[in-house]
């Protein structure tokens, strides 16, 4: 009967290839491999170099130049000299080339892995049948008539050597021929056996020796060859128990269930080193074993199979959910957009009703100062017709120039105050237009400068065409020689300019950009100082929020405990925090621009949401991602101005209107008291 399965499991291919044959001997050969993608470079030699090399080696190895095989079952790798493990099997012999030679780690020679992979190959073609029995092997009961498949065996395969020559030392004790002589002569015989241990009593070497052979069938096919070897001889077991006379030469047979029994030396050693059973009994366990294995292996394959179809739809799901946030945070950005643009156009309209207000305001206050001047001069003329009304018209004119002199300044307090707005409202609208500007402008003239670049590399190529051809003396060439050599230096004149201005202008966008920093540091510096509690005030970037991880400790630990627990996980997560080597950031491509955004394979931050929950992992990146923000260089905390009503930094602007609010807040107690 013959039965071969085999499963194959993506991505990693597992290949599994089962097969029996029920001849008496059931042979399993189990083979796993592991492919995966190796490196394309090499520090020492090219891939096609790498062909060249194996198949010089595959050579080298058919020709004998390297020696493999040691034994009739063991192997030797000649390419790893300095591996402690020395003496294979076939199949650990070509687990490991294979393993090396296929092996995607930069540490390996490119050298190495060509001359593993043809140890591979001569494995495979040349000593195939080397450590895998033949299809036309037999069990041990038809190759060999007189054994019966019923019969008792000690197990493992035990064979039995009597009459070992021994002599007599001065102290009166037995000494004879080592295990180690007779496990080589058997050896060399073709035996194979694994030791020979010779048996000692009181009186010191017995003359008995116990000779072990492999656990397998064709360990017992030369423990019987052994055994026939001795018959042939007449030095087998019937021959040594026949008669009582003297007997000469070394007498050997294998142990069988009577030598078990025995009340003797060895029958004592044969029960402590095995057990008597049937070729039968010894097959149907085989049998048994391999059924086992076949169950094992096929439910492993099924696990596998039902572990990667969760994995796939994990993935979809997680997919599924990426999509649907980047769709909720485009409508975010849109819904944002359009509030801004509202809420300029608003701030437009609200400038421009004061500004008109402002002009009503000053046109009847115009009005008002040309009504008095002409009441003025009306006045002026009765004077000459009366004292009296000469005084009267002065104490008009006096009230009336008062009255003026009050509207002025009323005018100019109203003007003060109107410009003081403006330039609140205006000056970070102005900055920001500044530096737009300047960016525009320093673009416009980095596109002159390349076009300045091309002008001048074809002003070259002209004038070196132009060159070849001074041999004609044409004098309109030469003219043109002349121009182009000009143009040229201009141009590389305007280049030098252009350069000029772009460093004055980056360095003067530097200072603007350092003044407003330092604007922004001393508004902070202020804030400080006081004790706020409204909408606009300062955060701490990249500060843990330690209520999570005090909720998840609830959980699992009772009152007293809690804190504790918590603040250890808080200190230990503010160190990881802290640290620049983890960075556990991607960068994506938002909108043609680049952006930083938490990985979501991180072992860390996934081990802390499996741990403690959603809350705790949120917190973490909530931290991390301020941090990087903010200050990703030194990774400490830093102090910013948060609007806490709209969940962003707060600008310039508002942080001098709530200044100003504090400052009115504070003169209006001191007044008060």
């Amino acid at each position: 009967m013959e039965f071969f399965c085999r499963a194959t499991e993506q991505p990693s291919v597992l290949t599994l290839n089962l097969s029996f044959r029920w001849c008496g001997i059931i042979i399993i050969s189990l083979r796993g491999t592991v492919m995966a993608h190796s490196s394309d470079e090499d520090t020492d030699i090219s891939e096609s170099e790498i062909s060249e090399c194996e198949d010089k080696s595959y050579e080298e190895l058919k020709n004998g130049s390297q020696n493999v095989k040691t034994s009739d079952e063991t192997f030797t790798c000649p390419y790893c000299p300095k591996k402690r493990k020395r003496d294979y099997l076939y199949k650990e012999l070509l687990q490991h080339a294979s393993g090396v030679g296929q092996s995607s780690s930069q540490k390996r020679k490119a050298r190495d892995k060509a001359n593993h992979l043809a140890l591979v190959k001569y494995l495979e073609k040349d000593l195939m049948t080397a450590d895998v029995p033949s299809k036309d092997s037999k069990p041990a009961d038809e190759t060999d008539t007189s054994v019966n498949s019923d019969e008792k065996f000690v197990w493992p395969w035990i064979g039995i050597v009597v009459n070992i020559p021994t002599r007599r030392t001065e102290d009166g004790r037995c000494v004879g021929e080592s295990g180690s002589r007779l496990r080589d002569e058997y050896r060399s015989r073709g035996f194979n056996p694994i030791r020979v241990n010779p048996l000692w009593n009181f009186r010191g070497h017995s003359g008995t020796a116990l000779v072990e052979f492999n656990k397998n069938w064709p360990g017992l096919d030369n423990a019987l060859a052994f055994e026939r070897a001795y018959e042939l001889d007449h030095h087998g077991k019937k021959d040594w128990f026949a008669g009582s006379g003297q007997k000469s030469g070394l007498y050997a047979w294998v142990a069988r269930a009577d030598d078990y029994k025995m009340n003797n030396i060895y029958g004592e050693h044969l029960r402590k080193m095995g057990d008597v059973k049937t070729i039968s009994e010894l097959m149907e366990e085989e049998a048994r074993k391999q059924d086992k294995l076949v169950s094992n292996l096929t439910n492993i394959i099924q696990v596998k199979n039902k572990h990667l179809k969760e994995i796939e739809v994990r993935c979809h799901e997680t997919t599924h959910k990426m999509n649907l946030a980047m769709m909720e945070k485009d409508k975010l950005i849109q819904a944002y957009n359009e509030e801004i643009k509202k809420i300029q156009s608003s701030a437009r309209d609200h400038f421009q009703r004061i500004f008109t207000d402002h002009e009503k305001l000053k046109l009847q206050l115009e009005s008002q100062k040309n009504e008095l001047e002409m009441r003025k001069i009306e006045l002026e003329k009765r004077e000459a017709h009366n004292e009296s009304e000469r005084k009267k018209l002065a104490e008009e004119i006096e009230e009336n120039a008062s009255k003026n002199s009050s509207l002025q300044m009323a005018a100019l307090e109203q003007e003060k105050a109107d410009e003081n707005v403006m330039k609140l409202a205006e000056d970070q609208k102005r900055q920001k237009e500044q530096l737009h500007a300047k960016i525009i402008q320093l673009q416009k003239q980095l596109d002159m400068k390349q076009e300045l670049e091309l002008e001048i590399q074809q002003l070259k190529g002209s004038l070196s065409v132009l060159k070849h051809m001074e041999d004609d003396e044409d004098a309109e060439i030469l003219k043109k020689v002349d121009t182009l050599q000009k143009d040229l230096r201009d141009k590389e004149q305007s280049l030098q300019d252009l350069d000029a201005l772009n460093q004055t202008l980056i360095i003067k966008e530097r200072e603007s950009n350092d003044e407003l920093q330092e604007a922004r540091q001393a508004l902070v510096d202020c804030i400080k100082e006081l004790q706020s509690h409204g909408n606009i005030r300062l955060k701490r970037m990249g500060e843990l929020d330690t209520r999570p991880f005090l909720e998840a400790m609830k959980k699992r630990y009772n009152e007293e405990e809690t804190e504790e627990r918590a603040s250890e996980l808080c200190s230990l997560w503010e160190e990881y925090l802290k640290d620049p080597d983890w960075h556990p950031f991607k960068v994506i491509m938002v909108e043609g621009k680049e952006k930083e955004i938490i990985r979501d394979d991180d072992e860390k931050l996934n081990g802390l949401k499996n741990d403690l929950g959603e809350g705790a992992y949120k917190a973490v990146v909530e931290a991390l991602s301020e941090i990087n923000e903010h200050n990703p260089s030194g990774r400490y905390l830093t102090s910013v101005l948060w609007n806490y009503k709209q969940g962003r930094r707060a600008t310039l602007k508002e942080g001098v209107q709530y200044l100003l609010n504090q400052w009115k807040v504070l003169k209006r107690k001191r007044g008060m008291t």
